[in-house]
């Protein structure tokens, strides 16, 4: 059996459980959303698992969160508790990060540093930005939830905080050029016989 593309395989299991979640609130209520969803996102994170050999750090805390904050949602028939966690989740990142940063790593590169070989700088520049990305989204989720009905929040939760990550990591590809490392092969000169 082949394995799937890593890129498109990422996407599928990341924005897969949103979209159903989506398309149950938009055809049930937002109970039945979070129930679909505490099943779809631990199965994504499984999936990943197994496909990718590792554990994806971020999904994995996210679906953890999903867990509890679903079925505190489902336990007390209250979406206020599926709502704060995204607040809840980017705001852990963002201090994370931060934190990190503080203490002068960067919590990114130890995630990414097998994918991404970049400078120390480019590694602090990437997490430092990230980090308040993050915060971005937490504030962001706060004012959608607070502000729109339950249906424009779960419209928002999918089609606005996806494209705005992806348009953010797209902007990020000039911080990814400009201090990568040297790749091994153009760094030392080949070998004679």
């Amino acid at each position: 059996m082949s394995r799937p593309s890593g890129a498109l395989l990422r996407l599928a299991l990341e924005i897969g459980p949103l979209l159903v979640f989506f398309l149950v609130n938009a055809r049930a209520d937002i109970f039945w959303a979070t129930a679909v969803f505490m099943i779809l996102a631990p199965a994504a994170v499984l999936a990943s698992r197994h496909f990718e050999r590792r554990w994806p750090v971020l999904p994995l805390v996210t679906a953890i969160f999903v867990l509890l904050f679903g079925a505190l949602t489902l336990v007390l028939q209250d979406e206020l508790f599926i709502k704060l966690k995204p607040t809840l989740v980017n705001g852990l990142f963002a201090l994370i990060l931060f934190g990190g940063l503080a203490f002068g790593h960067s919590l990114l590169k130890l995630l990414l540093a097998d994918m991404l070989p970049l400078t120390d700088f480019g590694w602090r520049l990437l997490t430092y930005r990230w980090a308040w990305f993050f915060v971005l989204l937490a504030v962001l989720n706060e004012y959608v939830w607070r502000n729109f009905t339950t249906d424009q929040w779960v419209s928002f939760k999918v089609f606005g905080i996806f494209p705005l990550t992806l348009a953010f990591s797209l902007l990020q590809l000039p911080i990814l050029q400009r201090h990568r490392l040297p790749d091994a092969a153009t760094a030392s000169p080949p070998e004679r016989d």
